[in-house]
């Protein structure tokens, strides 16, 4: 089982633009497409643009996280420290603080030259790309301060990265092709995060000087400057994308005003258009996710409890695993599109609950590589599924008038109370075993099916036109 990361993740013709409240969830059907008709969305240029984009989204990730630890372990770094740098990863829990700036405020030159979204685009690469060179060129062993820095800095050019690329994801398509193009969102992002996890170990491995035993920093500064090149694919597709149409802001007469508008009203909008059943959305986004993320803390450990090399981890998870996922996503974004965003959402949620109950089975069957590959397949396809339903679904709840506040909000709500838990995952371990922890996260799912349910039947809220979006359900 591949680590659970969020995805964060459809274009209509460049320069079009969805309607000014994006569709909101609704009994509706939406237009039956054929086959033929949905899969030829892959091979628009917008996807194809979303497939880099996602690339760059996904690459910094594991730089400041796996990778991360396993070089600060070799550089011989103690693991509670290097336990307490994992908290560089709360920037991505909480980039909705700042979002509302990525929403509304200009860059000086780069926004009048490349439009709001793509300046914050490249303004945040940029960050990513001085920072990892800065992790590069300083030896931990010597230094360790200067490493937290530069990855807290990779981890908040990320963050911002991300609410900048949802926004454009967001403003550029319809409703109809959000699945598909959260599906080749998710699709560059699992490349990168192999490409930053296997990769980079690679290439460090390879850059080593042979008959030297001990650790050697030049193999990882060699590593860690070839994944800041590799941002560069991002940086040319951001130069060589077109902007979304842009959307007149009404001008503040003040600070107070302004505030007003960047900060308040973004969550104001969506309380407006849904009301009293926002409360019910947003316990959905808090916890659609929940069985997957409470579980994927403890797979490792069980993955080396139950004797399986790095070797057959790596290869059955890192990459099999990966691959599965990538399926996954584009059938969930075919399904969607061909049925409806809820109606996948809740195959997702079923499929995700009930494939924690194979590790539950994989755990009786001792050292059997062919049991974990099956298990592997069927828990990665299902979570493929959801992630592509559960993307264009956040997509469809926000007014792309706060498409980058509204985004991030929402997701940020989806891994904090998961995260939370999952603290608790090993010591639930340590007290009723592997199989009662895996037993328990399937129930976890239950409540998410429920909510589902009730989600599809709330009345989706009129554009700001006055006329109805397309419904996603």
């Amino acid at each position: 089982m591949p680590e659970k990361t969020p995805s964060s993740a459809s274009t209509a013709s460049p320069g079009s633009i969805a309607s000014p409240a994006a569709a909101g969830p609704s009994a509706a059907e939406t237009p039956r497409n054929s086959w033929r008709g949905i899969w030829t969305v892959y091979s628009e240029a917008a996807t194809l643009r979303m497939l880099l984009l996602g690339f760059s989204a996904g690459l910094p990730l594991l730089l400041v996280f796996g990778t991360l630890s396993f070089w600060l372990r070799e550089a011989g770094i103690d693991r509670t420290t290097i336990g307490y740098l994992s908290w560089v990863g709360l920037a991505y829990g909480f980039k909705w603080v700042w979002a509302p700036l990525v929403d509304r405020l200009p860059i000086p030159v780069l926004t009048r030259l490349l439009g709001r979204r793509r300046s914050w685009l490249l303004m945040s690469q940029a960050v990513i790309i001085t920072a990892l060179v800065g992790m590069a060129l300083t030896d931990p062993r010597q230094t360790l301060l200067p490493v937290v820095w530069c990855a807290l800095a990779v981890a908040f050019g990320s963050a911002t990265q991300d609410i900048a690329l949802d926004a454009y994801r967001i403003e550029s398509a319809d409703t109809r092709r959000q699945a598909a193009l959260a599906a080749a969102y998710q699709t560059g992002y699992r490349i990168a995060m192999i490409w930053a996890g296997a990769g980079a170990l690679w290439i460090a491995a390879r850059a080593e000087v042979a008959g030297i035993a001990s650790y050697q920093q030049g193999a990882w500064q060699v590593a860690y400057l070839v994944m800041a090149a590799s941002m560069l694919l991002g940086v040319a597709t951001v130069l060589f994308s077109p902007e979304p149409l842009a959307r007149a802001l009404r001008p503040s007469r003040n600070a107070a005003e302004w505030l007003k508008g960047a900060l308040v009203e973004p969550f104001a909008d969506f309380l407006r258009r849904y009301g009293k059943q926002a409360l019910l959305i947003l316990a959905l986004i808090a916890i659609y996710r929940i069985s997957d993320v409470v579980m994927g803390i403890m797979a490792n450990p069980f993955y080396v409890d139950m004797g399986y090399t790095k070797d057959e981890v790596a290869a059955v998870t890192k990459i099999y695993g990966v691959v599965m996922t990538l399926v996954g996503a584009f059938v969930g974004g075919g399904l969607a599109m061909r049925f409806g965003v809820m109606k996948v959402l809740m195959l997702g949620a079923t499929l995700s609950a009930g494939s924690n109950l194979l590790f539950a089975w994989l755990g009786t069957r001792g050292h059997d590589v062919n049991a974990l590959i099956f298990v592997i397949s069927a828990d990665n396809l299902s979570s493929g599924i959801a992630s592509a339903a559960f993307i264009a679904y956040l997509s469809s709840l926000t007014n792309v008038n706060y498409s980058a506040t509204q985004y991030a909000l929402f997701s940020s709500m989806m891994l904090l109370l998961p995260k939370f838990l999952a603290g608790y995952s090993g010591k639930y371990v340590d007290t009723f075993g592997y199989s009662h922890f895996f037993t328990a996260t399937a129930i976890l799912g239950l409540p998410v099916l429920l909510l589902v349910w009730l989600a599809s039947r709330i009345k989706q809220p009129e554009a700001e036109s006055g006329k109805a979006q397309n419904a996603i359900d």
